[in-house]
């Protein structure tokens, strides 16, 4: 809430001003941050409001692989945790030291950044991520996802921002199959 009232306000005064449309986008951008989605490969459950997550407790970063020969920088693997936890306390899931604990594992597939001719397109970067959520007492993978951070604005550019829209869209993924109710 503290962030959508300065953004409405700021949108509307560029909204009023003709020509602003990439002052708008960049706004939002600093605003938003990076952006994060999945695409399900093998699905949680069959059905759409289902949610077979609601046991967990607990939810931690696991392995994450590179699997594109070390073209990842390293700082990645360094802002993750963070960007992670802050993303599970947005919104509001459990961790409870000692509780089931879901593991989140991966193997990035695809890493770009944004170079010159992102400039004069328009900048995209983004990172792509296999991602399996895994039941840490069994080993057994319980879903499996394309998780896609990306930036598409340059106040977003960078591994920071990549990681947030990976952590973005691991924790919408698990947020999308937790129960609403008891949080």
């Amino acid at each position: 809430m503290r962030k959508v009232v300065p953004f409405a306000l700021l949108t509307a005064a560029l909204l009023a001003a003709p020509g602003c449309t990439t002052a708008l986008k960049e706004v939002a951008g600093t605003a938003l941050g990076a952006k994060g989605t999945f695409t399900p490969i093998q699905p949680l459950a069959a059905g759409k409001d289902e949610r077979p997550l609601g046991q967990y407790e607990r939810f931690e970063l696991g392995p994450i692989q590179d699997g594109i020969g070390g073209n990842v920088p390293g700082s990645f693997f360094t802002y993750l945790p963070a960007e992670f936890a802050e993303q599970l306390r947005g919104k509001k899931l459990p961790d409870r030291p000692g509780g089931k604990t879901l593991e989140v594992r991966g193997t990035i597939t695809h890493y770009e950044a944004s170079g010159t001719l992102g400039v004069v397109l328009g900048p995209l970067e983004e990172i792509i991520v296999r991602t399996q959520l895994v039941d840490k007492d069994t080993g057994s993978v319980l879903g499996e996802a394309n998780c896609v951070g990306r930036t598409t604005e340059r106040v977003n550019m960078g591994i920071k921002q990549k990681a947030e829209g990976f952590a973005k869209a691991v924790v919408g993924w698990i947020d999308s199959r937790y129960p609403k109710e008891g949080r």
